[in-house]
């Protein structure tokens, strides 16, 4: 016999929430895993972060969120995945700048080295050193020779206190003995607006900030500050090659999560992280963004932090900046 209509109805509801009331615990259940970008939107770290991380929530059976943390020179991030729950479930996406913090700054939170465990290296991000084109110079050792005749007289932009990009040119200028002031924003792509509106002279950028800029007659492209010449802008000398010898400042990018997660939980996360580094997709995406993708064990990771700390400190040592 078929059910009056009014009954039907009601047994279709009933039939839905429990079906509802069924599926509601698996959801409940998917992990959430929060990847803390301690850096604004549009910054090297954000849009690496964006690239591969739904492709890692696949891999990992869960939902991987984003969250820009930003301030500090990146520290306010860093602070907030230190503190966390070393259960895997937020990690930060770091880079040089990580390190740099370190040393620059005399009292920080948390310590970036022993307070955090390295996950999986993503990358390798390169910087060049870009121009306003109003400054009548076209190589390295012209740059230095104007700004050496005109200690002060110049600015240079960079991301903020503390970040890759002050400390690249911040070590620059030290190395090649010029005086320039410093003049800090909030994001790289806000560092190389300044530059392209001619309010100041110099930046050194990531890649990523400038790549699409090679042809803008507003700014010039002097060099990549690589040890080699870059593969995303292969007619760029080098400065070390083009002005100043000795002269090499990169970064690599990477997961870290808080110190004491389980090995177990930092391997599996590794193994994730590289099966998606691996897919041409995304392998495709990080060279449009001046990114060389790197995969390595979360042991030869952790290798190479303790590398670049040693590394960075002497940058900073080096550059004599501070910020308090």
């Amino acid at each position: 016999m078929t059910p009056h209509p009014t009954r039907r109805s009601a047994l279709l509801a009933a039939a839905g929430a429990l079906a509802l009331g069924a599926a509601a615990p698996v959801l409940a259940q998917q992990r959430v895993i929060h990847i803390v970008v301690p850096f604004g939107t549009g910054a090297v770290q954000d849009t690496v972060a964006r690239a591969f991380n739904n492709e890692l929530g696949t891999a990992l059976n869960a939902a991987v969120i984003v969250e820009n943390r930003a301030g500090a020179g990146g520290t306010v991030g860093a602070a907030i995945a230190a503190k966390a729950p070393a259960d895997g479930n937020t990690l930060v996406l770091a880079a040089a700048s990580h390190h740099i913090a370190g040393f620059l700054y005399s009292k920080l939170p948390y310590d970036p080295l022993k307070d955090f465990v390295g996950v999986a290296n993503i990358g390798n991000a390169g910087y060049a050193l870009a121009v306003a084109s109003g400054l009548n110079v076209s190589s390295t050792a012209d740059f230095i020779k104007e700004v050496k005749a005109n200690p002060g007289k110049y600015n240079y932009a960079s991301a903020g206190n503390g970040s890759a990009t002050h400390l690249a040119m911040a070590s620059f200028l030290a190395k090649a003995g010029l005086q320039m002031t410093h003049i800090p924003t909030k994001s790289t792509g806000e560092a190389v607006n300044e530059v392209l509106a001619g309010r100041v002279q110099a930046v050194i950028s990531s890649s990523i900030g400038v790549i699409g800029f090679q042809n803008d007659p507003r700014m010039k492209l002097l060099a990549s500050t690589g040890q080699q010449r870059s593969p995303f802008l292969p007619s760029l000398p080098t400065v070390a090659e083009s002005g100043l010898p000795g002269y090499a400042f990169d970064s690599w990018i990477g997961l870290l999560a808080p110190a004491g997660t389980p090995k177990a939980e930092v391997d599996r996360l590794n193994a994730a992280t590289n099966k998606v580094l691996a897919d041409p997709l995304i392998q495709e995406r990080f060279k449009r963004l001046g990114v060389e993708p790197r995969s390595q064990s979360a042991e030869e990771f952790q290798k190479l932090l303790r590398a670049d700390w040693d590394a960075m400190g002497a940058v900073v040592k080096a550059s004599g900046a501070k910020v308090d």
